[in-house]
Parts: C-alpha cells; sequence; structure tokens
C-alpha cells in the first residue's frame, strides 16, 4: 500500500490572501497538488451531483452509448482510453462523461441525457460546473500571488477571458475479475491544462508520484477529506512557470469498491498565448519553453492521446 501524501490544505476563503498564496507556492513547488476548503461549492450541491452521476453510469450501455464522445463531449465506455500508453493493460477501468463550456460557440457540442430518463440532470450539472468555475477562478488569481505577479495577471493576458472549463464525470467499478492482468482506474498520466478541480465520493485509489522522471517510479496516496476539493496542477501552468510549479503525475488505483469522481478541467482561453513568466525566469534558469497558443497546444495534447 502507498503512504499517504501529506498535501496542504488551502483555505479559498482566508482574508490572509498573502499568506495563503504562499502555502500554495510550496505546495506546487513541492507536490503539485494541494487541498481546497471552503470553496464555495456546498455539500448539499456536492451530494446532488454524485447522485445523478451514479443514476447516469447506472443506464444500460446501450443507453449510454447513444452519448458517446463527440468533440470531446459525452461518454466513453469502459477501457476504451489508456492514458499511459506504456501500459501493458488493455485499458483503464474506467467510464467518464465529458461536459465542455457552457457559455461558448461550442456549448451546443454538449450531449445531454433525455429529460425522460434523467429530469434533473442537466440543470444539476450546469449549476455545479458554474460554481467549480467560480472557485477556479478564485483560485487562479491566489495561484498568481503564488507566482509573485500581480493577482489580476491571468485575467489581462486573456487566460480568463472565455476560459475553457471541461468536467468529466468519472466511474471505476468495484472487482472487475482482471486477476493476474495489470489493472489501473486511470493509468499514470499528468493533466494537460492550468489546473484541475477533483471532488471525490471518499473512496480512496488516487496516487501521486512527485519524481515523474525518475525509476523506479514512487507512490503515495491523496486521502480524501470530506468536502475538500483535491487540486492539482497541470503541465500548461507547468510551461507557464518554467517548471517551477509541478504538474505531478498521478493514476487510480483499484480500491476494491465502486469509486466515483468529478474532476474540473480549467483552461485558458484557447487564443491565450501561454509564455513563461518573467518571474520564473533569469539568467541562471532560462526559459525552457518557446511561447504558445494556448488552443494550439490543447489541440496538440489531445490529437496524441484520442488521435483527435
Amino acid at each position: 500500500m502507498a503512504k499517504a501524501a501529506r498535501l496542504p490544505i488551502v483555505d479559498l476563503s482566508s482574508t490572509e490572501r498573502l499568506s495563503t498564496a504562499n502555502l500554495i507556492r510550496q505546495a506546487c513547488v513541492e507536490y503539485g497538488f494541494f487541498y481546497l476548503v471552503n470553496h464555495g461549492v456546498d455539500e448539499e450541491l456536492l451530494g446532488r451531483v454524485f447522485e445523478e452521476s451514479r443514476k447516469f453510469f447506472s443506464l444500460s450501455l446501450d443507453e449510454k452509448l447513444e452519448l458517446s464522445r463527440k468533440e470531446h463531449r459525452g461518454y466513453t465506455p469502459l477501457y476504451a482510453e489508456k492514458l499511459d500508453p506504456s501500459s501493458t493493460s488493455k485499458g483503464d477501468s474506467k467510464e467518464s462523461f465529458y461536459i465542455g463550456p457552457l457559455d461558448s460557440s461550442k456549448s451546443n457540442s454538449n450531449q445531454w441525457p433525455t429529460q425522460e430518463f434523467l429530469p434533473s440532470w442537466r440543470d444539476t450539472m450546469e449549476t455545479y460546473y458554474d460554481r467549480v468555475l467560480s472557485a477556479g477562478k478564485r483560485l487562479i488569481s491566489l495561484i498568481a500571488l503564488a507566482l509573485e505577479v500581480e493577482e489580476d495577471y491571468f485575467s489581462k493576458v486573456g487566460a480568463l477571458d472565455k476560459a475553457e472549463g471541461f468536467l468529466r464525470l468519472l466511474h471505476y467499478p468495484g472487482d472487475l475479475g482482471c486477476s493476474g492482468d495489470e489493472v489501473c482506474g486511470a493509468s499514470a498520466h499528468s493533466d494537460y491544462g492550468m489546473i484541475t478541480l477533483l471532488a471525490t465520493d471518499g473512496v480512496p485509489g488516487l496516487q501521486v508520484c512527485r519524481e515523474k522522471f525518475k525509476q523506479p517510479q514512487s507512490w503515495e496516496g491523496v486521502l480524501p477529506i470530506k468536502g475538500a476539493f483535491i487540486v492539482n496542477i497541470g503541465d500548461m501552468m507547468e510551461r507557464w512557470t518554467n517548471g517551477l510549479f509541478r504538474s505531478t503525475l498521478h493514476r487510480v488505483m483499484p480500491a476494491g469498491q465502486e469509486r466515483y469522481s468529478m474532476a474540473f478541467f480549467l483552461d485558458p482561453n484557447p487564443d491565450c498565448i501561454v509564455q513563461c513568466l518573467e518571474s520564473c525566469c533569469s539568467e541562471s534558469c532560462p526559459q525552457r519553453f518557446p511561447p504558445i497558443r494556448s488552443g494550439d497546444y490543447m489541440k496538440e495534447r489531445f490529437r496524441l492521446t484520442y488521435g483527435s
């Protein structure tokens, strides 16, 4: 069993913004992960979202496949993905459902279960989406302070102007009867964008590997805290910070029981230019990555993973 990671707990409601920013900086330099509490998403809403998620994943496979993923929105069945190409498994033992931006030109690309079967599903998901997006934007201002730039830096460079958020509902079944095979709920990977805000149902399984380029890999378990989000830095933020903030390798291992979670990926406006922050480079630590348009970066990452 992996030892437990000792992640900092960040209070989004704290009035001590500089000390909170310093705690975030420490967390992102050392782990790339931290807990977020008092984020403004109440437990009653979280409970409703988990309940609606369970209802959807309990539908028959044929019913779910009617909403198969298109344009990174909709349903993905068990074993359809393998986030770690080096894994010997037949695929990751999870099923998922993607919901994309609600207020963009592509908002009509979202797919929704029919109200006949799940009458409250869409309203619940849209409410949750808006609440988590708001929390994510508030957190980004503290991350800016943690990077020793103005707290509205990411707004000024256009990152939060029509920022792209993707909500992914995830279901990891219990015992799949795959003894002898390598099984991961989600194989080892890092996230692509700025930050991810994860809510879980309290079932463990998430593990992190701080030193992703070292062998053998050393994994630590991330224990759930009731009502808290688990936040991690994505590859794009690592690029923005010249590697100062780490985008940490993570995976989900089977826990012997069903597990539900909801990951919210907060990414910049696709037209935002991602380039090294001045506070993160110097003569002794020159810029490692050339500037790139956010949308081009994300498109290439999705192409490499999904082929589209």
